[in-house]
């Protein structure tokens, strides 16, 4: 048994027949559509660039409704992207971890064909990486690149990052049945 080739028919399954073509379709509309006051989103600053809401500290309690765009940003970015690039990227200071926040982008996208390129490279990435570990890998301690996580090994991480997109990833579609519905 290869663990590797589990993990990763693990994620593409969950992509390939349930997340990428519920995804397809998406209006800019419906990327930024709230469906309740109060939502986090994904918001333009000043400058010209796009980031999601709620990144200068921890969510309040109860956590706020999410739009589509925020949920998209989250596994773009901080589920697939940043974990990614920290582990499998070329471009890496030397001094990262999986958190740190120079390993995200300066924006995110305002459009849903953006988000969805951003998602799709994300989730390539992370996916490329992982098959390309071997049982040895996998088994292996993160180390300072996985911060407080660094005894844990990749596998952990993986499957962790799997069921948080597969969460999230639900949540996103959920909410494109209730735009589809008329909730509106």
């Amino acid at each position: 048994m290869h663990w590797g080739a589990l993990l990763v028919d693990q994620l593409e399954f969950y992509w390939d027949t349930s997340l990428w073509p519920r995804l397809q379709g998406l209006t800019d509309e419906e990327y930024l559509w709230e469906p309740v006051a109060g939502c986090w989103s994904v918001r333009p600053r000043e400058d010209g660039t796009w980031v999601p809401d709620g990144l200068a500290g921890p969510a309040p309690e109860p956590p706020p409704v999410t739009t589509i765009a925020w949920r998209t940003a989250h596994v773009a970015v901080d589920v697939l992207g940043t974990r990614a690039r920290a582990f499998f990227g070329d471009d890496v200071p030397a001094d990262a971890d999986m958190f740190d926040p120079r390993l995200r982008p300066a924006s995110v996208p305002a459009t849903a064909d953006g988000a969805l390129a951003l998602l799709e490279s994300a989730y390539r990435a992370w996916r490329d990486g992982l098959a390309a570990l071997d049982d040895d890998a996998l088994s292996r301690p993160l180390g300072r690149r996985g911060a407080d996580y660094a005894d844990q090994p990749m596998a952990a991480l993986a499957t962790h990052l799997h069921r948080e997109t597969m969460h999230h990833g639900g949540e996103i579609c959920l909410l494109r049945d209730l735009y589809a519905a008329g909730a509106r």
